[in-house]
């Protein structure tokens, strides 16, 4: 939904407050803030609907799913909060799920402890040991501990070489790829404490969805954004934030003006330097702006999305150690929601990480449906072609920022050396990783610095 006003004159639209770019769970959660407190915003999105990565399309005959998987952990609380405040916390259910992995074109169920016992691939001494890895990690109190170490070097401090070399380097490196022994141990110590917090006393796991997706709960929010005054902008990409000498004056998209003393670019950093790389954008703070918003790596993210008439497991979340398979997890979303809630489909999605300059990332959808059917053959060996009757593949260019060690040391910040110019995404939720409930958290967060600076400049002026 595309929410408009009629006061575009000669390429320049009325002044507000703030301008933020891009609707995502960040951008939407700082407008909320702003907005509850009388300020205007005007949101400029570059796709023709809300929700950025959780965004959903149709599926079934007239229902709805987030176009990349999405859930809940117990310890999500500004998801549940958001909920609550918006009068849809009703609609939240939790899930015993059933998780595995695929190793040697096997199928290993890891959905609670007892299942490590019988995880074949490891001698019964490393199945101990790969046991125990999680309780160690939880002795860990403060990530500072971990931010000099890779993920590499701390797992088999707390495992052993062959726990590492068999359950978590492959996961590294389908996740990662060329960046796997790189990444800071920071990243996994926070995805060990995450899936520790979201399990029961017998250990297993629950997880919550949202009855009708994040699409349900995005529609709630936009209409409180839209009884708050927020102007809403789809199908608007943002082309450049423009600087004067007092710091930001505001930001062009489709070639139209938007005048506001203050911009928050809710993208990745490195689009974000882009937004700067205009003719006129001669601040003194922008070139080392530019360079350090560049510095974070990113990964992309293909999701082959499959509407099967049946089902291809038991498993909710299969992650997949097989160098050869092409895909770093397998995720039937219908084994955690019901298929008849999807007109009887059952949805499974296939997600790879990796560089956008890659051959999977290039191929056509066709392409990726046929180059992934043989790899789900293997893994599911009764699979048929014609159990699928729709696909759908999602790409993002900027799926997984690449968390090194010392990544404090290159985060960049939420407000800038440029007055009145701020970023908040993803890449700066750390040290915890990507997620719904912290582009909430964190968009909230930057509302309020906005509002605040919004409150010092006119006291200053006021007192001037």
């Amino acid at each position: 939904m595309s929410t408009r006003t009629a006061d575009a004159v000669h390429g320049t639209t009325a002044p507000v407050d703030v301008v933020i770019v891009g609707a995502g769970f960040t951008g939407l959660a700082a407008a909320w803030e702003l907005a509850s407190q009388g300020r205007k915003v005007r949101i400029l999105e570059r796709e023709d609907t809300i929700g950025g990565l959780a965004a959903s399309f149709a599926i079934g005959e007239d229902k709805r799913i987030e176009r990349f998987y999405h859930h809940w952990f117990s310890s999500d609380q500004e998801m549940i909060r958001l909920c609550e405040s918006l009068g849809v916390s009703h609609l939240l259910e939790a899930h015993e799920t059933r998780t595995g992995m695929y190793f040697a074109n096997s199928v290993y169920r890891l959905s609670a402890p007892s299942d490590l016992l019988r995880f074949a691939p490891l001698p019964l001494h490393d199945r101990l040991r790969l046991g125990l890895l999680a309780l160690r990690a939880q002795r860990v109190k403060h990530w500072r501990e971990l931010e000099s170490r890779t993920a590499e070097e701390w797992l088999v401090s707390l495992g052993g070489r062959r726990v590492y070399e068999v359950v978590w380097r492959p996961l590294l490196e389908g996740k990662f790829g060329k960046y796997a022994d790189q990444v800071g141990a920071t990243w996994m110590w926070t995805k060990l404490h995450l899936r520790g917090g979201s399990r029961t006393r017998s250990g297993k796991e629950i997880l919550y969805y949202i009855k009708g997706g994040s699409g349900a709960l995005l529609d709630a929010l936009q209409h409180r954004l839209l009884s708050l005054g927020v102007d809403i902008r789809t199908d608007t990409a943002a082309e450049s934030v423009h600087i004067d000498g007092a710091g930001v004056s505001g930001a062009t998209a489709g070639g139209v003006f938007h005048p506001a003393r203050h911009v928050l670019i809710t993208t990745a950093p490195q689009p974000a330097a882009a937004l700067l790389d205009h003719e006129g954008a001669d601040h003194p703070a922008v070139p080392e702006l530019k360079r350090s918003w560049s510095t974070v790596d990113y990964l992309g993210n293909v999701c082959l999305v499959l509407e099967n008439n049946r089902r291809l497991s038991d498993t909710y979340w299969l992650n997949v150690n097989d160098p050869g398979f092409p895909y770093v997890g397998v995720i039937e979303h219908t084994n955690l929601d019901r298929p008849e809630r999807y007109d009887g489909k059952h949805v499974v999605y296939l997600s790879k990480y990796l560089l956008t300059d890659a051959e999977l990332y290039r191929m056509s959808d066709e392409e990726v449906f046929e180059y992934s059917l043989p790899h789900i053959q293997r893994m599911f060996p009764a699979f048929d072609r014609g159990w699928v009757e729709r696909f759908h593949v999602w790409r993002a260019a900027h799926a997984q920022p690449v968390i090194t060690p010392h990544y404090t040391r290159t985060m960049p910040s939420v407000e800038s050396r440029v007055r009145g110019l701020y970023l908040a995404g993803m890449a700066q939720v750390f040290p915890e990783d990507r997620g719904t409930n912290y582009a909430v958290r964190d968009g909230r967060r930057a509302g309020r610095l906005v509002a605040d600076r919004l409150t010092s400049s006119v006291t200053g002026s006021n007192h001037a």
